[in-house]
């Protein structure tokens, strides 16, 4: 490790302290300019002396988000490179409770503090930190509400500069690497509608309907009539306004509205896209039971939802993604998802793994966002331009080291017409 003189190297120290290494995998630049580190490691910028007070206050992931949301931290390079650096030792991604520092560590830490003048009260956290799990029975329908509202009710027009023309915020269907966002997503919404076998005069129920592109798709390319259910106010305006100038009124409604609140069934099918993980594992009985409540007899769900496949179902609450991204989010297993589906008789025709094809959808988010990044700290704010950086490139790494997966899985409520012998009915 090259070392300069200043404070770098102290930081450097610190660092390596809170990520529990003898080593850091990362070059720190600090306030005075100093350096320390590999001189080809990704670099890490230490903007203000508070950022090591939040660390000091919130040792781990916690402290080091709130760094970098707020600006005291800064990782100008590829920002890839520089969380693979820092997980491939701390393990952020798989959200891992904090690491425990030992009394001499603290103390270490507390005195590197004090030389660099940097001891203080605790810094209050950047604004864009959730308070919604701390009110409020979990998984309420008010605190669903609330959490739904500080991930989505954050400016349209952010989320189209990260999104893209398709206005998708799940995992598009890749042809080959090659394929473009949009031409992915299209792909996706169409894999879908095959799979919920669609038909003209249909009638079907999109939970979770976001800014309307599934409805519009199964409307337009398909010739059903779409209800669309979400709890976001910006999204349900915006997807209103999309389908009026679609023309597509008269078979396309939206609605601020709870899934569990939706009782005008039955519907010949259902989609589920990317929202089953705001529901909760104490409320997926209900959440697979109203579906199937729902359905007509021989109607189709398909529930296209992220997943662990290692680690704890449960993260800790105090990491980043809970608290800065999706608050009282929970991903179950593959496993337990199917379970909670055939626990509600809902018989599964099909399961299929996109691991691979959200990792690249995310890192096309990302270049969305950076390469608009001056228009989305307009309309979002650079907090908020920040947070979505680090998480998507965060979850892309989980997608692609193995840690997290999603799935579409295709079940069918009893009775009705049998279900066709093989896939090649929507492959």
């Amino acid at each position: 490790m090259t070392k300069t003189t200043g404070v770098a190297p102290r930081l450097a120290q610190a660092l390596a302290i809170v990520l529990g290494a003898e080593d850091i995998p990362v070059r720190v630049q600090a306030w005075d300019g100093s350096e320390a580190g590999p001189p080809d490691a990704p670099l890490v910028l230490f903007r203000s002396r508070r950022a090591l007070r939040r660390i000091l206050w919130s040792p781990g992931q916690l402290g080091l988000s709130r760094a970098y949301v707020s600006g005291d931290i800064d990782a100008p390079g590829d920002i890839f490179e520089t969380f693979a650096a820092l997980n491939s030792i701390a393990k952020f991604a798989e959200g891992a409770p904090a690491r425990s520092l030992k009394v001499r560590e603290v103390l270490k830490l507390v005195r590197t503090a004090v030389r660099l003048g940097a001891l203080g009260p605790n810094p209050a956290p950047p604004p864009e930190e959730a308070n919604v799990g701390r009110h409020g029975r979990r998984h309420s329908k008010k605190r669903d509400a609330a959490a739904i509202s500080h991930h989505y009710d954050v400016g349209n027009d952010f989320y189209a500069l990260v999104l893209g023309p398709s206005l998708v915020y799940s995992c598009a269907v890749w042809e080959n690497e090659q394929t473009g966002l949009d031409a992915a997503q299209e792909a996706k919404l169409d894999l879908v509608c095959r799979k919920l076998g669609l038909q003209p005069g249909m009638r079907v129920l999109d939970v979770g309907c976001g800014w309307g592109s599934f409805a519009l798709h199964a409307a337009r390319r398909y010739g059903v009539d779409v209800v669309g259910v979400t709890l976001s106010a910006e999204q349900a305006a915006l997807a209103s306004k999309r389908v009026a100038e679609a023309g597509l009124t008269d078979r396309v409604e939206i609605r601020i509205q709870d899934y569990r609140d939706v009782n005008d069934g039955p519907f010949d099918a259902i989609s589920s896209i990317g929202m089953s993980e705001h529901v909760g594992s104490e409320q997926m009985p209900r959440y697979t039971s109203q579906l199937r409540d729902l359905l007509r007899p021989g109607g189709r769900l398909l529930n296209h939802a992220i997943s662990w496949n290692a680690g704890p179902t449960d993260p800790d609450p105090d990491s980043f993604i809970p608290r800065y991204v999706f608050p009282d989010g929970e991903m179950l297993s593959l496993g337990e998802m199917v379970t909670a589906l055939e626990a509600a008789r809902l018989e599964v025709l099909d399961v299929e793994a996109l691991r691979r094809h959200y990792a690249l959808t995310l890192r096309a988010w990302v270049r969305n966002l950076e390469d608009h990044w001056d228009e989305a700290v307009e309309a979002g704010g650079a907090g908020r331009a920040r947070v979505w950086r680090l998480y998507m490139a965060a979850s892309a790494l989980g997608f692609e080291d193995g840690t997290t997966g999603v799935n579409q899985i295709l079940v069918q409520k009893t009775g009705g017409d049998e279900p066709p012998l093989r896939r090649t009915a929507w492959t």
